[in-house]
């Protein structure tokens, strides 16, 4: 049962941070958005452990992976930026 409730607070973060998220949001469709989501909650469980904020087997709740998603969304649209100028440059 935990599988299906991350794959849906994933899915429910990756939308929140693509509406909260300034740019085009190039990820679409229900599986990458579900991705991100999920990728989000683990980026904020990490970054959490790390700082200190959850213990060990804690994870983010919704809010964390919301945050997580739109790092995840940041470091997306910086690197197709980046990959883009690149193309036009060379």
């Amino acid at each position: 049962m935990s599988i299906i409730w991350a794959i849906i607070i994933g899915f429910i973060a990756g939308i929140i941070a693509k509406y909260i998220t300034p740019g085009d949001n190039k990820p679409g469709g229900f599986v990458l958005t579900t991705i991100l989501g999920i990728a989000g909650a683990f980026v904020a469980t990490w970054l959490g452990q790390t700082i200190g904020w959850y213990g060990a087997d804690e994870g983010a709740g919704l809010i964390g992976a919301t945050v997580g998603a739109v790092i995840v969304l940041l470091v997306w649209g910086y690197y197709q930026t980046s990959r883009e100028n690149k193309r036009l440059r060379g």
